[in-house]
Order: structure tokens, then sequence, then C-alpha cells
């Protein structure tokens, strides 16, 4: 491998090339694995309780694992490097993948779940991929090198469910439940990317740019998390990027988790798995475009937009009945708002937190963000069986509704910081 001198700009550039296409080459079995379970997941869990009102249990543990993972797979990085960490989430992931595929095949809802939990793991560090393409850019390039890496998530978002008939059938064919051969694909994309990143990620984008302490001390989790928390609450952008990023998470999962069984529930079964790869395309496929977007107005100013995005969504989605063509456009829309709320609310909170406490900081906003999603995974189902589906949804215009009034508060507040300081 060619050695590259980080100290100079041109070094420097290369390395962060390199990186990114390490990145790209890595993040889409996760992606893949991710996305191929979404479609099926509430499914599976509907089919062994027979009901939607737990349907929403299996997003919700996935969901809630990624978000446990998150403290110490921060601490994990910030002692040893990003190339370990990221490792070993997906290395779990790949085991919970097989538990959860044994948990549905002996309908043993318990273990499923336990699955679910540590499949959590590989979410986790999918979703932190894009923190790692943020530690070599320019302050100018932040939003552009994370968009790149969550744009990259759409070859393996879109064909994870397009895929998923394939998956369905495979495990069929092998004697198992139908709703399983996507957790065995799963694990199997999951040992993929952790192989990619432990061969080709080197050197350590976050050592070369010294963010690694392995003298760091060991905390407890939740004594990280508040110490975290407390470095955000000091600065009103990274408060508004946590606040971007766990309310787009908490109205996209919620709304985007009892999609197939709506349409289930109105014929239209078949055509779920093409609304998520849809919906999926809308998260990440405008990206790159997003990313320069971001770069371009800045923020805070993108995450309204993107608040915008998100409650159009949720109104046309609740407002479509059982029309499938709504559906489709609702879902992407949601999709393309929580992309906005994703890169600005990232971009914001790594530029508005100090170098020192960045990587822990960001493991915190992760683990807000799973939790967010992991109980509006949780409730959806609830909403669903009690108020109907245009509910969940009113619910989501709600969350929209929270973020485009802090960002408007966060503008102000900014401003007259700017001009105090004139």
């Amino acid at each position: 491998m060619t050695q590259l001198d980080p100290s100079t700009i041109e070094g420097r550039d290369a390395l962060q090339r390199r990186t990114l296409n390490v990145l790209r080459l890595a993040v889409v079995p996760g992606q893949v694995a991710v996305a191929g379970t979404v479609a099926v997941v509430s499914l599976l869990a509907k089919d062994m309780l027979g009901s939607d009102r737990l349907a929403g249990l299996g997003s919700a543990a996935f969901t809630l694992g990624s978000a446990v993972v998150a403290i110490p797979l921060a601490a994990l990085m910030r002692r040893r490097g990003r190339r370990p960490g990221l490792t070993t989430a997906l290395a779990i992931g790949s085991v919970g993948a097989l538990v959860a595929a044994a948990g549905g095949q002996t309908r043993w809802f318990w273990l499923f779940i336990v699955g679910m939990l540590l499949f959590g793991s590989g979410q986790a560090a999918t979703l932190q991929a894009r923190y790692v393409a943020a530690d070599l850019s320019t302050e100018a390039e932040r939003a552009k090198s994370i968009g790149a890496i969550v744009w990259i998530g759409t070859l393996g978002a879109v064909f994870g469910p397009l895929f998923t008939p394939l998956e369905k059938r495979f495990g069929m064919w092998l004697g198992l439940d139908e709703y399983v051969g996507p957790y065995l694909f799963a694990a199997a994309l999951f040992a993929t990317g952790a192989v990619a990143y432990t061969v080709l990620l080197r050197p350590d984008p976050l050592q070369v740019v010294g963010g690694v302490d392995p003298s760091a001390q060991r905390v407890r989790p939740l004594r990280q998390a508040r110490r975290s928390m407390n470095v955000i609450r000091s600065s009103p952008g990274a408060v508004l990027g946590l606040v971007a990023m766990a309310g787009s998470q908490a109205a996209m999962v919620g709304v985007m988790t009892m999609t197939p069984p709506h349409m289930a529930d109105h014929g239209h079964e078949d055509l779920s798995a093409m609304v998520i790869a849809l919906h999926i395309v809308g998260m990440f496929g405008l990206a790159p475009l997003v990313g320069r977007f971001v770069d371009r107005v800045g923020p805070v100013r993108a995450i309204t937009w993107g608040a915008v995005m998100l409650g159009a969504s949720t109104i046309i989605t609740q407002v479509a009945g059982y029309v499938p063509v709504l559906v489709f456009v609702g879902l992407f829309l949601l999709g393309l708002g929580w992309n906005i709320g994703l890169i600005g609310g990232t971009t914001l909170l790594t530029s508005s937190v100090p170098a020192e406490s960045r990587v822990e900081a960001q493991g915190t906003a992760d683990l807000t963000l799973s939790l967010c999603g992991a109980v509006a995974a949780f409730s959806s189902g609830f909403v669903k069986q009690a108020f109907e589906f245009h509910i969940l949804a009113d619910l989501a215009t709600v969350v929209a509704g929270v973020i485009l009034v802090r960002a408007w508060w966060t503008k102000v507040r900014l401003s007259a910081v700017v001009s105090t300081a004139r």
C-alpha cells in the first residue's frame, strides 16, 4: 500500500479519498443487511404474535440494540480507532442476525428479540460510518463527505428490499419460514463488511487526526452519556443538530415500520417491498446533492427545509387513505426529509463541539437517535392498533413541527450572538 503523508494537504486529501472509497465498499453490505430485514421484520413479528399491537417490537429491538451499542462503540473507537470499533460492531450484528433467524424459525419470540438486539450493533456500525467520513474532511466539505457515504448506502438500501423475495424463497428452499431467509443473508453481509474494514481501513483516519487516546479513561456508559450531553447542551448548534437527527429518526421510523402492515391490511402487501425500496431511495439516493446543499446554505437552514419536507411527507401519507400511489410519494418524501435532517444534524453537531469531545458526543447523539427510533418503532404498533395509521402519521407531523420551531429559535439565537460579537 502506498504510504501517504497526512501532514501535507495533498497527502491528507489522498488519504481522505482512500478512506471514502473503503467506506463506500464496506457500507453497502451493511445497508443491504439492514434494509432487507426492515421489509420483513414487522411482518415476521406479526406472524409470530398474530397481532399488529406488538408488531413493532422487532424494529424497536434492533433500534434499541443500536442505541445501547452507540456509547461503548464510541468509547472503543476513542481508545483504539475506527477500524476495531466498526469491525467488532459488525461481527456482533452478524451473530445477532443468526440468533434472530433461529428465533423466527423456532417461534421463540424472546430469542428473536435477543437476536434483534444484537443485530442492532450492525446498524450502529452502519450509522457511525458517516462520522468516519468527517474525520479527515475540511470544514467547507464536511457535509459533502458525510453525504457521499450516506448516498452509497442507496445501493444496499434499495437492493435489500428488492432482493427480499429471493431471500425469502431461498429460506423456503432450505425448509425455513419465508421470513427467516433475509436474516441468513444479513449475517453473511455484516461479516463481509467487517472483513472489508479489517483489511482495508488502513491507516485508521481517527489515528491520523490524533483522535485516538489509548489511555482514555474508561467510564460507565451512562456517565459518559451525561458528560457528552452536557457538552452538547452548551452549544445551541449542537442541540439543534441532535434534535434534527433524533426527531427525523423518530418520525421516519414510526411511519415506515407500520407502512407494510398498513398496506397488507388493504390488500397491497405485494407492493410494500417496493414502497420501502422507494422510501430508501429518498433516504439515501440524493445524499450527495443534500450534502452540497447543506454546505452551501448552512446546516441550520438545511435542517429547516428538512423539517418542512418531513411535515409534507407525513401529511401526504395520512391523507393518502388506501391509494398506493400517494403512499409511494409520501414515503419517498419521508426518506428525503430524514436524509436532510441526518446530514444537516450530523454536520452541525460535529462542527459545534470541541474536537477533544467530538467522538463521545457523536456516540451520545447516535444513542439518542436510536432510542428515539426504538420508542417510535415500539409504540407504532400500539398507535396503529388503537387509533389507525393516520394518527401515527399525524404524530410524526407534530415531531416535524418541533424540529422546525427549534431550527427557527436556534437561527435567531445564533444571529443574536453574532450581532453582539460585532
